[in-house]
C-alpha cells in the first residue's frame, strides 16, 4: 500500500469525546465529533464509565457524519486507525471494537495509534508536513510534553521534558474548581481572565530556576499556590477574573519559555503547539510573541482541530499508510498508559513483518 491514494477513517474515543475524521494524502475530507462534556459536568470531571457509555452509543452516528460530510460511502474507506492509548481503558475499548469491526468487515487494514502523535499530526492538516526536524509542545488536560520530532510515521520521538505530576490543563481544572467556575476548567479561566490583570497575584514559574531541568514542567505547586490564594479571602468575595488571568500568565509563561528555550538549543527553528491547552488565548499570543522575537516559525492547528477529534487520529494514520508501515493484528489491544515512543502501537511482543525497525512494538500493554 505504499504510495498508494487511500482514504482512512480516523476514531477517537479515548475520554469524553468520540470523533471520526477522513483523510486522504494529507487532506481532511471530512470529520464529526460528539461530546458528552455535558454529562460529565456535574460531576467535575470525566467518570469513565458514563464516557464508555457515551461512546457506545455516539460511534456510529458520528461515523455517519463524517462520510456525509466528506461526500463518501463506507466502501470508499481503504484503511482504519483508531486510538489505542493512552486514555481512559474503557472508552479506548469502546473505540477500538467499532475500528476492528469496520477494519474486519470492509476487508481494510487497521491502524493502532498513539493518542499525543494525533494531536502532533492534526497539524498537518493545516500547515502540510512537519519540518524535520521540529519541536513540538503538547499541551492537553492529561499531558504536557517537550519533543524532538523528526518523521513521525517512522522515528522514534524524542521527549525532551515532560510534566512531572499535573499536566497544564489538570492544573486549570482543578483551580477552576477552587475559583468556582464551571467544568471544564480551562475554557472557563480562559474567559475569566478577559476581565482580569495578568499582574495581580505573583503566582509562581515552576522548574524555571538556574537549577531546575530546562525542559520538565510540573503544575502541582502552582496549582496548590492559587488556591492558598482563594482561601486566604476567607469567604470575601474572590476577585476571580485577576486570579484567572494570573494563573493563566504563569501557565503560559512557563510553556513558551521552555518551548522557545528548547528550539534555540536544539538549533530548531520551527515549534508546533497542540493539545486543548493550545486552544488557550494566552498560550497562543505569547507563544506567537516570543517566536517571533526569537525568529522561530510558530505553528498551531485552528481551534478545532487543537481538542480531541478522529481527524488527527486520519491523519497518523494517513502517515502510516504512506511510510508502508504494517498494518496491526486483529487481537491488537489498548493501552491505556502506553508512552509515547513511536505514532503506531501494536501488541506487545508482536513481532509481524515492517519496513524497518521503527514500526515494531511501541509500548501498548
Amino acid at each position: 500500500m505504499n504510495g498508494s491514494s487511500v482514504v482512512v477513517l480516523g476514531i477517537e474515543s479515548s475520554c469524553d469525546e468520540t470523533g471520526a475524521g477522513l483523510v486522504r494524502d494529507g487532506r481532511l475530507l471530512g470529520h464529526a465529533v460528539a461530546s458528552s462534556m455535558d454529562e460529565h459536568a456535574r460531576f467535575g470531571g470525566v467518570v469513565p464509565e458514563i464516557a464508555a457509555r457515551a461512546h457506545v452509543h455516539a460511534l456510529r452516528p458520528v461515523v455517519g457524519r463524517a462520510l456525509d460530510e466528506a461526500g463518501l460511502r463506507m466502501t470508499d474507506i481503504g484503511a482504519v486507525a483508531v486510538t489505542a492509548g493512552p486514555g481512559l481503558a474503557g472508552a479506548l475499548q469502546v473505540g477500538l471494537a467499532g475500528a476492528k469491526g469496520l477494519a474486519y468487515g470492509l476487508g481494510v487494514p487497521l491502524y493502532g495509534v498513539h493518542h499525543l502523535a494525533g494531536h502532533v499530526a492534526a497539524d498537518t492538516l493545516a500547515h502540510g508536513p512537519l519540518p524535520d526536524p521540529c519541536v513540538v509542545l503538547i499541551v492537553s488536560g492529561g499531558h504536557t510534553s517537550l519533543l524532538l520530532v523528526r518523521d513521525l510515521a517512522r522515528d522514534p520521538v524524542v521527549h525532551l521534558g515532560d510534566t512531572r505530576d499535573d499536566a497544564a490543563g489538570e492544573c486549570f481544572d482543578k483551580v477552576a474548581r477552587v475559583f468556582g467556575l464551571p467544568y471544564p476548567g480551562g475554557p472557563a479561566i480562559d474567559r475569566a481572565a478577559r476581565d482580569g490583570d495578568p499582574r495581580a497575584v505573583a503566582f509562581p514559574r515552576p522548574l524555571t530556576g538556574p537549577r531546575d531541568d530546562p525542559y520538565a514542567f510540573s503544575f502541582s505547586g502552582l496549582k496548590t499556590a492559587a488556591a492558598r490564594w482563594a482561601e486566604s479571602y476567607g469567604g470575601r468575595p474572590l476577585p476571580v477574573a485577576d486570579g484567572a488571568a494570573s494563573l493563566q500568565e504563569a501557565v503560559a509563561d512557563v510553556l513558551t519559555r521552555k518551548a522557545v528555550a528548547a528550539c534555540l538549543a536544539y538549533g530548531v527553528d520551527t515549534l508546533v503547539v497542540v493539545g486543548g491547552v493550545a486552544a488557550n488565548s494566552r498560550v497562543r499570543s505569547l507563544c506567537e510573541e516570543r517566536c517571533a522575537d526569537a525568529g522561530i516559525l510558530l505553528r498551531v492547528p485552528p481551534l478545532r482541530l487543537c481538542t480531541d477529534n478522529g481527524a488527527m487520529i486520519a491523519a497518523v494514520g494517513d502517515l502510516l499508510v504512506r511510510a508502508g508501515a504494517a498494518p496491526a493484528p486483529l487481537d491488537l489491544t489498548v493501552g491505556p498508559s502506553a508512552p509515547l515512543e513511536l505514532a503506531l502501537l501494536q501488541p506487545r511482543g508482536w513481532t509481524g513483518a515492517a519496513p524497518d525497525r521503527a514500526f515494531q512494538t511501541a509500548g501498548a500493554s
